[in-house]
């Protein structure tokens, strides 16, 4: 697999933690334009850039995203931002509640994740993949990475570590309580060492950020047709990507909560979930094994546990636990046909906890929730080897990668 040091574009040590932002998609424009007021170098400035009007204006418009790409170069010309004097590999680490993940900063073939090297799991949506790709096109960057994962091997995971002994470039903690730390690799017969370790590697795995990397292979192979000179080695051939080693990351539970039964009384509904599962009113719990669920209606939360022969367990789709509860619940119980586009059912990160769930639903604005045992890892890969996709919202991964520490410019 193809690994490319480049001059990332990247904060002025005393400005990282200025400058640094939560992935464009986690936050709304108000929350953006929120810190903005704060702090006038934050990278939603570049990222939410219709932050940067004063009025209501179409997010989507070309003037909006050439104003992000505006703020970018004034961030450069007043030396908020440096480019790197020569190319280099960036060595990475997020700590987070006990949870450490180390991997680097590289770029990464847009050919090799057409060829399908580069594997996915998720589906695309054509107009977001759209978006993402015009906004690469007129920013001529790529401003937020791609989160990608290989297969672990020690000597290939110790190559990196050993990088973590040295003095690091950053080395703060933000708001959410996530310890960043990086280190810049520039010295040439370094960087070719970790090139060199993934030649013989036959995958990339992306853990997250499935349309940031449809959108950049879609706009280099745009670029290329536009370029009668294409060779290529452009930098639009190449797209921004963190990589780790699958045995370090941390994948959430991703909960669902639905506005209502579907025209069925509670005592319906829990004649027809027991046919498909075994139900037990319990005390408030997250589930500690697959193919078990917490469910909270009505003030009370109840353990269902999938019945035998509901499910295929030789499929890995089939027998993941989104699939589980999606085939035998959501669909024929609470006529959820399309999770990714019925307005009745909601997603909420693992992050937020059950008490979310329960708060949601004593709210009134929802009416049951569901808590899910996090995917595993080893079920992801697998998805991936076998060129299935996942059921949506399937994952949540924790701690994300955030904004504005590296940009790859093109």
């Amino acid at each position: 697999m193809i690994v490319r040091a480049f001059r990332g574009l990247r904060p002025r040590r005393d400005m990282i933690e200025k400058v640094a932002a939560k992935p464009y998609d986690v936050v709304t424009t108000e929350e953006a334009r929120k810190e903005a007021q704060k702090n006038p170098y934050t990278f939603y400035k570049v990222t939410r850039p219709e932050i940067n009007f004063d009025v209501e204006v179409d997010t989507h418009s070309d003037e909006v995203i050439l104003k992000g790409k505006e703020v970018l170069e004034q961030f450069q010309k007043e030396g908020v931002m440096i480019l790197e004097d020569k190319p280099a590999i960036y060595i990475y680490r997020e700590e987070w509640q006990g949870y450490l993940q180390t991997g680097f900063y590289a770029t990464f073939s847009t050919k090799e994740y057409a060829e399908g090297k580069i594997k996915k799991h998720e589906l695309t949506r054509k107009d977001k993949e759209d978006e993402r790709a015009r906004h690469v096109k007129l920013m001529r960057a790529h401003t937020g990475p791609v989160f990608l994962m290989y297969r672990s091997r020690p000597e290939i995971d110790n190559l990196i570590m050993k990088h973590t002994t040295k003095e690091p470039e950053y080395d703060y903690t933000d708001d959410s309580g996530i310890h960043h730390t990086l280190w810049v690799v520039k010295d040439e017969k370094e960087i070719n060492e970790i090139v060199d370790a993934f030649k013989d590697v036959e995958a990339f795995y992306i853990a997250d950020g499935h349309h940031r990397a449809a959108a950049a292979a879609r706009a280099a192979e745009e670029l290329a047709k536009e370029n009668p000179n294409h060779t290529g080695n452009e930098e639009y051939n190449f797209f921004l990507a963190v990589l780790f080693p699958h045995t370090q990351l941390n994948i959430l539970d991703y909960n669902r909560v639905v506005k209502d039964l579907n025209n069925n009384t509670k005592e319906e509904f829990l004649k027809k979930v027991s046919e498909k599962f075994e139900v037990e009113e319990t005390e408030k719990f997250k589930p500690s094994r697959k193919h078990e669920f917490a469910m909270y209606l009505e003030g009370k939360w109840y353990k269902l546990t999938a019945k035998a022969g509901i499910f295929n367990e030789n499929d890995v789709v089939s027998s993941l636990d989104v699939a589980i509860l999606q085939e035998n619940l959501l669909k024929p119980i609470l006529g959820i046909e399309n999770p990714r586009t019925d307005k009745r059912i909601n997603f909420v990160g693992g992050i937020k906890g059950i008490d979310e769930l329960e708060r949601l639903v004593d709210s009134g604005e929802y009416k049951v929730a569901f808590a899910l045992y996090p995917t595993s890892i080893e079920d992801l890969l697998k998805v991936a080897d076998e060129g299935k996709t996942m059921p949506p919202k399937s994952t949540w991964f924790e701690p994300k990668l955030k904004s504005g520490i590296i940009v790859h410019l093109m």
